[in-house]
C-alpha cells in the first residue's frame, strides 16, 4: 500500500511567487489498485507523481510504502520498487544505445555491473520474445539504435522496460499524450495487459477522459492540490465521459472561467 500523509509542498518559498500546491494532502492507494488521475493543468497531478517517486522533496508530511517511511529515501532507491513511464518517449530509453543494450540495461536495473559486459547474449532470445509480444517487429532490430525508432515504438519499449524487473508500483505520467491515436490505443492495451499480468499497483495521469473511464478500477480528479472526486470500483464503472466533463465545467465555473 502507498500512503501520502499530510503532504505540504511549496514552490518558490519566500518569494513574491510563493505558491502552496499541497496543504494537508492525503491519499491511500491499496495494493492492486489501478488509479486513473485526471485534472486541469496545475492541479497537482504530475507533482504528486514526482513526490511519490522522489523527484521533488516535500516540505512537510510522510510518504509510506507498505508501512515503511520512504520520505527521505533517494529517488534511485525508490526506483527499485517503482517503474515510471513519462510523457516524452525519449525519457524512458537511451537513444544512442541499441535495442539490445536498452533491454539489457533495464534487465539489470538496481544491479552492480562491475567489470562484466553490459549486455548478456544469453538473454537475447528472452528479449526477442518480450519484444515480439508488442507486434511492432522490434525483435528483428536488436542492433538498431533506439533513437531511430518512432515515438510509439520507443514508448512501447519504455513501458516494457519499466516492468522487466520485479516492481510493485507503476507510475504513468501522460504516457500516451505525445502519440498518434492509433499508437496510443496500442500503448493503452499493452499497459492494461502488463498491469493485469504482473498484478501491479498503478497510478496513471491522463488528459484522455475515455482512457480514465475505460481503464483502471479507481478514478481520481485533482484540482488545486486536492482530490475533488474519488470513485472506486462500482462507482467508477457507472461513470461516463460526459459525467467527468460536467464536473470539469462545474469547477471551471466556480473558478470564474
Amino acid at each position: 500500500m502507498l500512503e501520502l500523509r499530510n503532504i505540504e509542498k511549496y514552490y518558490n518559498p519566500g518569494t513574491v511567487n510563493e505558491m502552496c500546491l499541497f496543504h494537508g494532502f492525503n491519499l491511500k492507494v491499496e495494493k492492486g489498485e489501478f488509479v486513473s488521475v485526471v485534472g486541469s493543468n496545475g492541479s497537482g497531478k504530475t507533482s504528486m507523481l514526482n513526490i511519490i517517486c522522489g523527484s521533488i522533496p516535500i516540505d512537510r508530511g510522510q510518504i509510506l510504502l507498505d508501512g515503511k517511511d520512504i520520505t527521505k529515501e533517494k529517488e534511485f532507491r525508490r526506483n527499485r520498487r517503482i517503474g515510471r513511464v513519462y510523457q516524452n518517449p525519449a525519457l524512458g530509453t537511451c537513444p544512442a544505445m541499441t535495442i539490445l543494450e536498452n533491454m539489457s540495461l533495464a534487465d539489470n536495473k538496481g544491479s552492480v555491473y562491475g567489470l562484466r559486459r553490459g549486455t548478456n547474449k544469453a538473454r537475447t532470445e528472452y528479449y526477442r520474445e518480450l519484444l515480439g509480444q508488442l507486434g511492432l517487429g522490434l525483435e528483428d532490430k536488436m542492433d538498431v539504435k533506439v533513437g531511430s525508432l518512432s515515438g510509439g515504438q520507443r514508448q512501447a519499449m519504455a513501458l516494457l522496460m519499466s516492468t522487466m524487473t520485479p516492481i510493485e508500483f507503476l507510475i504513468l505520467d501522460e504516457h500516451t499524450a505525445a502519440l498518434d491515436p492509433k499508437t496510443a490505443e496500442l500503448i493503452m492495451q499493452l499497459t492494461d495487459k502488463l498491469v493485469k499480468e504482473k498484478k501491479l499497483t498503478t497510478i496513471m495521469v491522463t488528459h484522455n477522459l475515455r482512457y480514465a473511464v475505460e481503464y483502471g478500477n479507481r478514478l481520481l480528479m485533482m484540482h488545486q492540490g486536492q482530490a475533488v472526486l474519488d470513485l472506486k470500483r462500482e462507482e467508477k464503472q457507472d461513470m461516463k465521459v460526459d459525467d467527468i466533463l460536467a464536473k470539469f465545467n462545474e469547477i471551471s465555473i466556480e473558478c470564474g472561467n
